[in-house]
């Protein structure tokens, strides 16, 4: 019965030294933590309701690479000394960066060396789609800043838009995703946009002969030569992701799927995958709400990789370095 005790004292101590992610984490040590970030966003999002958008792929693209850790916000670690997630071809579009900084300066003047930069992307990116009429999902806080970030692994581990099926598949699994979040989470493209590069060769260059996808819809891809991406050297021409709704969130994206639509191979991918395409069907056959609920925990899910929290990382003062 002894022996019995100490095993339970020491899982105890081991519990509190990783610690957990929970609700109202800082409720304690900074109170209004979570209503500071909320402020923020609702004061600037509705005049810059793209940054939305922007927020949630800089969300998906930190959790992919060691976990939702905003190691994707480094400039440089003296730990590595590489080239960090923020210079990745994943990355070179990604923006907010500003955004998030302006709202970590808020909460430091509130309670210095308290609050992640991690729980911040977390947090700003749920409140910034809800701003914008999107869904709302919980998000437990108590993640602590990653002190490594290497643009090698964020060129690996990123999904890409150039990606099939099976790569996706893997990718996911890698991170604890199954195939339905995989078609949840690709619901995000339902806003924003996307530069000419990630999909241009599936009009000018498709298997390296000049050629054009096959699955692409036809109309479509010539609407997208002739007035979007109109050579294919074109590196700055932004392009919707979801045309006429790309504001909106809502089940437009996946009734363009059907129809041939998806801008990306990695949205076109899910169509020829039976599984995928099931959920696909499922959603269109519901209720806008049934996929708000069903979206919301992919992303509670999402938000969960790999986290580092009790004793683990640090907590950045400054979310572009190590402390």
């Amino acid at each position: 019965m002894k022996g019995y005790c100490s095993i339970l004292v020491i899982l105890a101590i081991l519990g509190l030294v990783q610690g957990d992610l929970k609700l109202g984490f800082y409720k304690s040590s900074c109170p209004k933590a979570e209503k500071i970030v909320q402020e923020y966003v609702n004061q600037h999002i509705p005049n810059a309701p793209s940054l939305a958008a922007a927020l949630i792929r800089m969300n998906f693209h930190d959790c992919f690479v060691r976990g939702c850790d905003a190691s994707i916000l480094l400039n440089f670690t003296s730990a590595s000394g590489n080239q960090t997630e923020k210079v990745a071809i994943p990355n070179q579009t990604v923006r907010g960066f500003g955004f998030i900084d302006a709202i970590k300066s808020l909460v430091e003047a509130a309670c210095p060396g308290v609050v992640s930069c991690a729980d911040i992307i977390a947090l700003a990116t749920r409140d910034s789609i809800v701003a914008t009429g999107g869904p709302y999902w919980k998000v437990p806080t108590g993640r602590r800043d990653g002190l490594i970030s290497n643009a090698s692994e964020a060129l690996a581990q990123i999904p890409a838009p150039f990606d099939n099926i099976t790569s996706l598949i893997q990718k996911f699994a890698i991170k604890t995703l199954d195939l339905k979040d995989l078609v949840l989470l690709s619901g995000a493209h339902t806003i924003g946009i996307a530069h000419c590069p990630s999909f241009s060769n599936r009009l000018y260059n498709f298997t390296g002969v000049g050629d054009r996808d096959p699955s692409l819809d036809s109309e479509y891809a010539d609407n997208l030569q002739s007035r979007k991406c109109r050579t294919p050297n074109d590196n700055t021409t932004k392009v919707e992701m979801d045309p006429g709704s790309r504001k909106t969130f809502d089940l437009s994206y996946y009734s363009l799927l059907l129809k041939r639509r998806g801008l990306f191979e990695s949205d076109s991918a899910l169509t020829r995958n039976s599984n995928t395409l099931t959920y696909i069907n499922q959603l269109l056959q519901g209720s806008l709400q049934n996929f708000f609920s069903e979206f919301a925990l992919s992303m509670e899910k999402m938000n969960e990789i790999e986290v580092k929290t009790g004793t683990s990382g640090e907590i950045r003062r400054n979310c572009a370095v190590v402390n």
